[in-house]
């Protein structure tokens, strides 16, 4: 518990850039690791690739650091999340309200994002920032998996 106090006290915001996409690659493969119900669609050399070619250059990509080590990042596609992943280490320290604070900053008009229905503790911590569910599929995604589309309406 003392290392994950230590590490939200010292996080910082910041843009990406693309020497960050195998810092991201890896805590995004730390979490699909430690996921029970979540299939390796791609190895982590892939998710690099993609996160280097086509997040990055595209997407406004935050990244959460602790001195010099990437422990989150966020993706950003105009008014959708795309993607928010912690290292374990990094969890329920405010790290993940804080990207999604820069995000609602970023699109006070509202937001979206899909979750996994599997994944309550995401779906718990969307709806305590605010979020709404719109809609569920029965897995119209590349990891074949029940999701959900949550929205945050926007400052009013």
């Amino acid at each position: 518990m003392h290392e994950r106090a230590a590490i939200g006290a010292k996080v910082r915001l910041r843009t990406a850039g693309p020497a960050d996409a195998g810092a991201c690659a890896a805590v995004f493969d730390g979490w699909v690791g430690a996921t029970d119900w979540m299939p390796r669609v791609h190895p982590v050399d892939e998710v690099e690739r993609h996160l280097r070619e086509t997040v990055l250059p595209r997407w406004a990509v935050t990244v959460a650091e602790a001195g010099d080590t990437v422990v989150g990042f966020m993706a950003l596609d105009g008014g959708r999340v795309d993607g928010l992943y912690l290292a374990a280490a990094a969890r329920r320290q405010g790290i993940g309200s804080a990207l999604i604070a820069a995000a609602k900053a970023a699109s006070p008009a509202g937001l979206t994002l899909r979750t996994f229905v599997a994944n309550e503790a995401a779906r718990a911590f969307y709806a305590a920032q605010g979020f709404v569910e719109l809609q569920r599929s029965a897995g119209d995604n590349e990891e074949r998996l029940p999701d959900v589309l949550l929205c945050w309406p926007g400052t009013p």
